[in-house]
Order: C-alpha cells, then structure tokens, then sequence
C-alpha cells in the first residue's frame, strides 16, 4: 500500500510525495501488461491470442510502464484528494523522483488550489479612483466642445480600467505558478498552429514582433496572472455581496434567443450562462461604487 507526505508549497500550492511498494509496481504492471497484450497481435496470432512469452518479447517495457502510470497514478491522486478533502483546480504535475525495478518508488504530485482572497479596503480605493477619472474629464459648458460620442466612450473605458486597476492594485491574491505555467503552455501551442497555418516560423513571429520566447512567456504569464487575479476578485465580491443569478434572469436571458435551436443549445450551458451573468452583475455593483 502506498504512503504519502503532503507539504503546503506557497501561493496555495499542494505537492504530494508518494512511495509506492515494489510489490504494487509488479502488481499494476502485470495488469498494464494483460491490459495490452488483449490488443497486441503478431505474425501467425490474432488480436489478443498472442501468447504470454511472445507478448514479452513483442511489448517493450518502458511502454508498459508508461500504460500503467497512466491508469495507477490517477486512481492513487483521486484518493489522496478525497482523504485530504481537497478540490483542485487543475490536474497534478507528476514527477517520477525514484523508478528502478526490484525498489520502492517515489512520485510527486503538484497541484494548485483556489487561492485566498483579500480584498482590503477596495470600494474606497475603487470609487476614488472612478471619481478621479470622471473629475478630470468633466466638459464644462461654454468652454470647448462638446464631447462626441466618441469621447464619452472613452471617458467610459478609461474609468472602467481605472476601476480595474484600483480593484487589482487593493486586493491581495496569489496565483499558483502551475495554473499559470500550465495556461502559458496552451497559449504557446495554440499560437505555435496558429502562426504555421499562415506559413510562418515562430522564429519569423518572434523577430517581427522583437521578442525572445522567453520575453513572450514572459508577457504571456503577466496577462494571464492579471486576469486569473480579476477572476477571484471579482468572485470573492459577489460572494460578500450576495451577488446571485436568479431563475427570472436566465429565463429572460433565454427568452432573447429566437432560433428554437440555439435556445435549445443555450439551455444546455446555463452555468456557464448564469457565471457570466453573474461577473456582469458584479462589475455593475462595482460601477455603482
């Protein structure tokens, strides 16, 4: 039976260290193996009729291993969370620190939880900086134009950064390192496809944009650590407020949409739906601070 050490890491990391038998490494092996030996055929045998000695022969071990990691190591995390009554926001970070045959093995397993919110004094902060923004804009009549519509939206944009700024720049919220590597490795694919579907390099991307890839993960990281911290900001207010989305706003919501077919659709995602909704009303509290 494997035994485990937990050690609370900062920013609401949680890393696991495990030592599992040698004798439940055999145990999932053999399974991994069978497993695999059900899908295996060769020359003069079928689709899983081919002999154990010759499925040796034919299954590398490594391969083995690695199937077996891939079914023990979740059903070992998913326990380790339930007796820590832990709930996770993305999936752990393995490490194999200890592997050889004939001896125990050692894994670690990283993984970040929601962090703490502090939001300090920030509907101070906020209207201040709200009132900052709209003093210095104010039109007074006679003296210049009057502002276009153009202006006015601008005047609106600026005080809602303003309100974002003063909400970040008040609350106190740390973001573990592994959602943010995790997402940052995403975007990083996402933009590596992106860049080959139109023939570039991403060597070509980075030097037309003067960047070094580790100055664009770099980036990357601050604009998503900016928007996971609004994120749980913005939670944690509504949370204190008692901001909810009540049954009457997602049936007017729904009620909007009058293809039967994207209603239909749209009924069928009314969480995502209602956390949209939801953050809206937050940032409407928020303006009205």
């Amino acid at each position: 039976m494997y035994s485990f050490k937990r050690k609370n890491l900062p920013k609401n990391t949680i890393e696991f260290t495990l030592s599992i038998p040698w004798a439940d490494i055999e145990t999932e092996y053999a399974t991994a193996f069978e497993e695999m030996r059900k899908n295996l055929k060769t020359e003069g045998f079928r689709k899983g009729k081919v002999p154990k000695d010759i499925a040796e022969k034919n299954l590398d071990r490594s391969a083995v291993y690695e199937h077996m990691l891939r079914a023990h190591l979740p059903k070992i995390y998913g326990e380790i969370i339930k007796k820590e009554s832990l709930n996770p926001l993305i999936s752990p970070r393995i490490e194999l620190t200890q592997a050889e045959e004939k001896k125990d093995w050692e894994v670690k397993m990283s993984t970040a939880l929601a962090p703490e919110v502090k939001l300090g004094k920030y509907k101070e902060k906020v209207s201040a900086a709200r009132a900052q923004v709209k003093k210095s804009d104010i039109w007074v009549p006679g003296k210049g134009p009057e502002p276009t519509k153009e202006d006015k939206d601008k005047q609106d944009q600026a005080v809602f950064q303003a309100t974002l700024d003063a909400l970040l720049s008040e609350a106190k919220v740390e973001i573990s390192d592994l959602i943010l590597d995790e997402e940052v490795s995403q975007r990083l694919a996402k933009l590596v496809d992106d860049i080959q579907r139109v023939g570039l390099t991403m060597e070509s991307y980075l030097k037309s944009k003067d960047l070094t890839k580790e100055k664009l993960q770099e980036q990357l990281k601050n604009e998503l650590e900016a928007t996971y911290r609004t994120e749980f900001i913005l939670q944690k207010i509504a949370d204190e407020e008692g901001i909810k989305v009540e049954q009457k706003d997602l049936d007017t919501m729904l009620s909007g949409v009058k293809d039967e077919k994207a209603r239909q659709e749209a009924a069928k995602n009314m969480y995502y739906y209602a956390s949209l909704m939801r953050k809206q009303k937050t940032l409407d509290y928020i303006n009205s601070l």
